[in-house]
């Protein structure tokens, strides 16, 4: 093994020993030192935008349910993921968040007004 690859190993086995909020706080501190954004978040569809494009006139009343759907997120993300979704009362154990996230593209919650989707969405993309 190269002189680099047991530095890059090194790395790899203390990150490994840190927590969750220890790794986010690498992350962000990394993302403002260098000016770039990480891994990509989980992409989150509060509702549809398919009433976006029509004109005014046209427009049906207003959507007031919508729906919250996973559809992808970042594998390095997962554990987080999982425990922000039971964090957030989404599901009621640990074991239903899992089973949730793995079989994304996955309702998270239907049903709810557009403030709550938003809301939703915005914790689990932080």
């Amino acid at each position: 093994m190269s002189n680099t690859s047991n530095k890059i190993e090194s790395i790899i086995e203390e990150l490994s020993k840190l927590t969750p909020l220890e790794l986010k706080e690498i992350k962000e501190k990394l993302e403002e030192k260098w000016g770039v954004s990480a891994a990509a978040m989980p992409t989150i569809v509060p509702g549809s935008a398919s009433n976006a494009a029509q004109p005014d006139a046209e427009k049906p009343a207003e959507k007031t349910e919508f729906t919250v759907t996973l559809k992808e997120f970042d594998s390095k993300l997962k554990m987080s993921l999982i425990k922000k979704i039971k964090g957030d009362g989404l599901v009621e154990n640990i074991i239903a968040a899992k089973n949730l996230v793995e079989k994304t593209p996955a309702v998270l919650k239907e049903g709810i007004p557009k403030d709550e989707a938003e809301k939703i969405k915005k914790e689990i993309e932080a």
